[in-house]
């Protein structure tokens, strides 16, 4: 009187057992399938519209140029416009603050430098978390500064500099890009570890405080490379002391690293990379760090990179996190020691 599933089937098919088995194992099979194609399907749609990548700075800087380079690249492997929205102000907080605020769908992205973690060690009372409301998606590239005199200071080494600065506290002007900037805070940390003090002269931007060095207004700068060296290699009359970074430059063979120069612990470099908001999913997160490290590789974005002080790097997005959670320790160290307040 009543039916199975297999009965009604075969009634309904005029297939025996072994027809309805096979039919049932294809139509598990094709749903399978179907499953796999669908979950394909939506792994491949990011992205479906055009991304945005904010910058926070002003346009024409170092980072602003480095970030085009990477929009493009993008654009050409993800098949979508990625539009470059450069957002300046509060020293870099209100466009890194829309990225924090914004949908973890992977079409709003932060492209940024050190800033990201120098405003977290100067800055209590952030509008963000800066270390839960990003997901870093991976380093670009990373960058040093040179430190530079004025000849008519009087030193020509490290020691020199250190020795005045003994003798004389707090009389040796050096130009920096404004409170609390990396400009400035790398001069604090040499100072600490120099045991002088020194008296910085804020500018507003880095282009500013660079032309009082060169125009002899200011005879102390610890300058982004990418900022000084085509002054240096069209003969500025200054002298390079050293370099923040860990080896010697290739582009300043000459100049020792401020270890060699006799003031170890005073490293400084700083990296730019790519952050999503937090809670993106990690699928779209490992593709763009994929397409970063692809780009790294391509003989004109290195060139161009370079041609900017910059050194193509790539990595993971663990190690950009890593990076962004010592340099918060390390820098909020500084602003403490160096009693540093910015409103």
């Amino acid at each position: 009187m009543f039916r199975t599933f297999h009965e009604a089937l075969h009634e309904k098919s005029g297939l025996g057992f072994t027809g309805t088995a096979v039919a049932l194992m294809a139509m598990t099979m094709g749903g399978v399938a179907h499953a796999q194609t669908a979950a394909k399907g939506a792994s491949q749609a990011y992205p479906t519209r055009p991304v945005r990548l904010i910058v926070p700075l002003a346009p024409a800087g170092t980072t602003d140029i480095v970030a085009r380079i990477v929009a493009q690249k993008y654009s050409e492997a993800l098949g979508q416009t990625v539009i470059v929205d450069n957002r300046p102000g509060a020293g870099t907080t209100l466009g890194t603050g829309l990225v924090a605020r914004a949908a973890p769908d992977g079409y709003t992205l932060l492209f940024t430098s050190s800033s990201i973690a120098t405003n977290a060690a100067l800055y209590p009372k952030l509008p963000f978390d800066t270390l839960k409301d990003f997901a870093p998606v991976g380093p670009v590239g990373q960058s040093f500064y040179v430190l530079a005199v004025q000849p008519s200071l009087g030193v020509s080494s490290v020691r020199d500099l250190v020795a005045m600065a003994k003798a004389k506290p707090k009389q040796i002007l050096y130009a920096s890009a404004g409170q609390g900037t990396i400009t400035h805070l790398a001069v604090e940390l040499f100072m600490a570890n120099a045991q002088i003090k020194m008296q910085d002269v804020p500018f507003k931007g880095g282009a500013p405080a660079l032309l009082a060095f060169l125009s002899a207004q200011v005879p102390v700068i610890f300058s982004p490379i990418a900022e000084i060296l085509p002054h240096l290699r069209a003969g500025a009359k200054v002298r390079t002391l050293a370099v923040t970074n860990a080896k010697r430059a290739p582009e300043l063979p000459e100049t020792p690293t401020l270890a060699e120069a006799g003031v170890p612990g005073s490293e400084v470099v700083s990296k730019s990379g790519v952050y999503a908001p937090a809670g993106t999913p990690p699928a779209i997160v490992n593709q763009l760090n994929a397409e970063i490290n692809r780009m790294v590789q391509q003989p004109d974005v290195r060139e161009r990179f370079l041609s900017q002080g910059l050194v193509p790097i790539g990595g993971t997005s663990a190690e950009l996190s890593d990076y962004l959670k010592s340099e918060i320790a390390r820098w909020t160290a500084v602003v403490k020691g160096a009693g540093i307040k910015v409103e």
